[in-house]
């Protein structure tokens, strides 16, 4: 997969011994010496060639660990300012303000600590202290950098000296480095404990969020066995639209008119995908079709959801507390919300027996909801929610399941992450009932893979089937009419490649 350089075998000379007891091959005959002259002494042997003396491995090694450990001292000496830091102010009271006062007041301090402990660091060195002091003090420390760089969307931290980011879909190893594990669970417990969670021996794993709600998961030892292991799903500042999927050419204009009529006239849609496909950014942006008038139930196990209207009621679940006590499932949030008078429920996950409750409530008069399943295809996801329900304890038959399903569930999306990073959705399809024991379903619009670019990424083309929606009736009646020219059989969009 990756090109080999040839690199020419290093030729040493070979050095023999000056007498050897048992010659191993016949003596070379040697050309005879001419005597010297009568009187003169004979003379000395010719010096043998020096052989070129190789760079001692010791020089590299003194100078590795003269690196290694000026990092320690000055990793040593962060620790001490931010801990006389932590002495001299009142981090508890500055946390309450805001604004970039509070910061450079903590930055003269920082810098009058500096000088105290009369370091001898450059410029540069003394900049970079004060900074990360006050990313340890005010942020999360060596993560700030990453968080702060708009094109991060996936940071993955396998051990303290190990962090890999993604960038516009492709992974690389980053510059960011934790001291120790120590360091490195300073920065989960900070994350955890912000939501009210925990990450301990007793709970080493737990979902969170951050301020900007990015999803972060992390698992510490003894289950992650070097280290501990953390993921954060980044939610950028400027969240995604539906003209960034147009200008990526993630969908066209035609699937998005069409999707927004049906968020509007109440249609019960499913979005599949797997891990990183960007189900979420889709029912965010799915989310923003609903009218402001609509009384929305969002449930989720970290909130991250950003939906755009007034009247929303955000609800999360909790884990259990030391003594195992306390869970709150979305499947309890998802009972307790058909109480609360929604016009939407919105779960941000189905993946366990919450997915019979949903089915449902979709049945019982709260159409217009929406969720998100792992699934790799819009076939997949029937099978996949046949599985989910059975987790519900219920003894039900399969056939049961199916019309249930058929029955509560008007549309699939499914999206997906191709080759390269591109993230398309990949197909619409409409759930039309029951034939015999199987689910029938019809492709609306979808995308043909092609082939893979020069530079790796997938390119292809979105078409339409050339069918038509069973439900386009119920769509006029809501206001929406759609100019059925859309659904003829069509190419709607092909990908740019080389």
């Amino acid at each position: 997969m990756f090109g080999s350089t040839k690199i020419p075998a290093l030729k040493i000379p070979k050095i023999t011994p000056a007498a050897p007891a048992v010659p191993a091959t016949p003596p070379v005959e040697q050309a005879p010496v001419a005597s010297p002259p009568h009187g003169e002494a004979p003379a000395p042997p010719a010096a043998p060639t020096p052989v070129p003396a190789l760079k001692p491995p010791a020089a590299v090694a003194s100078a590795v660990a003269k690196a290694n450990d000026r990092s320690d001292e000055f990793y040593e000496l962060k620790t001490r300012i931010h801990k006389k830091l932590v002495e001299t102010l009142d981090l508890a009271a500055l946390s309450k303000r805001t604004g970039d006062d509070v910061k450079e007041e903590v930055k003269q301090v920082i810098s009058s600590l500096c000088e105290k402990e009369n370091a001898l660091l450059n410029f540069n060195e003394r900049q970079r202290l004060i900074n990360e002091v006050l990313d340890e003090t005010f942020g999360l420390g060596p993560l700030e950098t990453l968080l702060k760089d708009p094109h991060v969307s996936d940071i993955l931290i396998n051990g303290p000296k190990q962090v890999y980011v993604e960038r516009k879909g492709r992974l690389s190893l980053s510059n960011c480095t934790f001291k120790d594990n120590a360091h490195l669970m300073h920065i989960i417990d900070k994350i955890v404990s912000s939501v009210g969670r925990r990450c301990d021996e007793v709970s080493p794993m737990v979902d969170a969020r951050l301020k900007d709600g990015s999803r972060v998961n992390a698992i510490i030892p003894p289950l992650a066995i070097d280290g501990p292991s953390m993921s954060i799903r980044r939610f950028g500042a400027d969240p995604i639209t539906w003209d960034d999927y147009l200008r990526f050419n993630s969908v066209t204009k035609e699937m998005v008119t069409f999707l927004q009529a049906c968020v509007v006239s109440h249609l019960n849609i499913i979005v599949a995908g797997g891990t990183g496909s960007g189900k979420t950014t889709l029912l965010n942006n799915l989310s923003s079709f609903i009218p402001e008038t609509d009384r929305i139930v969002t449930i989720e196990d970290a909130a991250e959801l950003r939906l755009r209207q007034p009247h929303i009621v955000r609800l999360e679940s909790r884990p259990a507390n030391i003594e195992g006590k306390g869970r709150i499932a979305i499947r309890d949030l998802l009972i307790n919300a058909l109480r609360m008078r929604p016009d939407r429920i919105v779960v941000g996950e189905c993946r366990g027996a919450e997915t019979l409750d949903m089915l449902q409530a979709m049945n019982t008069g709260h159409d217009g909801s929406l969720t998100t399943i792992h699934a790799n295809s819009v076939r997949d996801a029937v099978g996949r929610i046949e599985t989910m329900v059975m987790m519900a304890g219920f003894d039900l038959p399969v056939k049961a399941i199916r019309q249930q399903f058929a029955s509560a569930v008007h549309l699939l999306i499914n999206a997906s992450r191709l080759t390269g990073g591109p993230r398309k959705v990949m197909s619409i399809a409409e759930v039309q009932g029951m034939e015999g024991e199987a689910v029938t379903m019809q492709e609306i619009f979808k995308f043909e893979q092609m082939g893979v670019d020069g530079s790796g990424k997938a390119w292809g083309r979105f078409v339409a089937t050339g069918l038509r929606p069973k439900f386009l009736d119920r769509l006029k009646s809501a206001g929406c009419d759609i100019d059925p020219g859309i659904f003829e059989r069509q190419v709607l969009a092909t990908d740019e490649h080389v």
